[in-house]
């Protein structure tokens, strides 16, 4: 479990594919990780396979690949961070499973005031879960649904701060995201579906 308030931003250093998918080593700041652990990358949560000072190694299987951009990625990449929550931990943004529901190109970036406005075109069926002013993760970074404008778009505001210290100051239209919304939304539709059915 995560909260989606990113702990570091690293930089994908070696990409190797093998039969069980693919294995990225990434520069980070951490220095007392451990194999096994489980770290978020750009939202997506994966197994260290190995580690050391500011490195870790992780793994993507062929089902991960396929439901991510993980699959793309190369040397070079800065990606978002983020490790488990422990408990006792503050939960500052919302609760992120690193389950990625799908992946939503960049439609729109334009600066509003103070803040970075970006449209996500939501994948078919994302949008009913969302709320205005609601939560969602989109490449692990916890934000506000600021706006859901119609037509599956989903629209997200970013302040200073979070341009600074994710990698979502980085994207450009046509870019992909991970979007994950948020869980308790989806039990609650989960919950409902027998009585709309009746309907």
């Amino acid at each position: 479990m995560f909260t989606g308030l990113i702990d570091d931003v690293g930089c994908i250093e070696a990409v190797a594919d093998s039969s069980n998918g693919r294995e990225l080593r990434i520069a980070c700041r951490y220095d007392d990780l451990a194999d096994g652990e489980s770290v978020a990358v750009n939202g997506v949560c994966l197994t260290v396979l190995a580690c050391g000072p500011m490195w870790l190694t992780v793994g993507a299987i062929v089902t991960t690949l396929g439901r991510t951009t993980i699959a793309h990625w190369r040397v070079g990449r800065r990606v978002n961070l983020e490790r488990a929550l422990r408990v006792g931990d503050r939960l500052g943004g919302h609760i992120v499973q690193g389950h990625v529901d799908g992946v939503a190109p960049v439609r729109a970036v334009r600066q509003r005031d103070d803040a970075r406005v970006i449209d996500l075109a939501l994948p078919s069926g994302l949008a009913d879960f969302m709320v205005q002013h609601g939560s969602v993760a989109v490449d692990g970074v916890s934000l506000t649904v600021n706006d859901l404008p119609g037509g599956d778009i989903l629209q997200v505001s970013l302040l200073d701060y979070t341009i600074r210290h994710t990698t979502l100051g980085d994207l450009a239209v046509g870019d992909e995201t991970h979007i994950e919304a948020d869980m308790l939304g989806k039990y609650a539709q989960r919950l409902l579906i027998p009585y709309l059915e009746r309907k």
